[in-house]
């Protein structure tokens, strides 16, 4: 895929994960975009680097904040990366990493660089 397709393709991703969270998909949602083989460097504390790491960390964020969604800042590709500088808000209704409820609403900003190959994300 061309360096504009693997940029289209992380736009999406971010745009269905968002839209999943409203709807009945959920963490399905991932079988989408993300490869079977798919390693996560830097999982969520306390789950897995891997495609079922990343499924149990999606729902363990919606948990905690149902009205959650992602701003993309930036975006650079190169060959088979995209680097996405990126934007998370949402209102904490849920217990968090062992936080309890705040009520407060939050926002939290990161880069995430994706690999891709044939049309998956393999590496995070």
């Amino acid at each position: 895929m061309s360096e504009e397709e693997n940029k289209a393709l992380i736009y999406r991703y971010f745009e269905q994960v968002d839209a999943a969270a409203k709807d009945e998909r959920g963490a399905s949602v991932f079988d989408d975009f993300v490869a079977p083989n798919f390693v996560d460097h830097a999982p969520s504390p306390g789950f897995m680097p891997e495609l079922e790491g990343l499924k149990q960390a999606y729902e363990h964020f919606l948990a905690a904040s149902p009205d959650g969604y992602h701003i993309i800042e930036d975006m650079i590709a190169e060959g088979d990366k995209v680097v996405t500088r990126i934007s998370a808000y949402g209102t904490q209704t849920g217990e968090l990493f062992g936080i309890p409820p705040t009520g407060k609403q939050f926002s939290m900003s990161g880069i995430a660089i994706h690999r891709l190959v044939n049309g998956k994300i393999v590496e995070h």
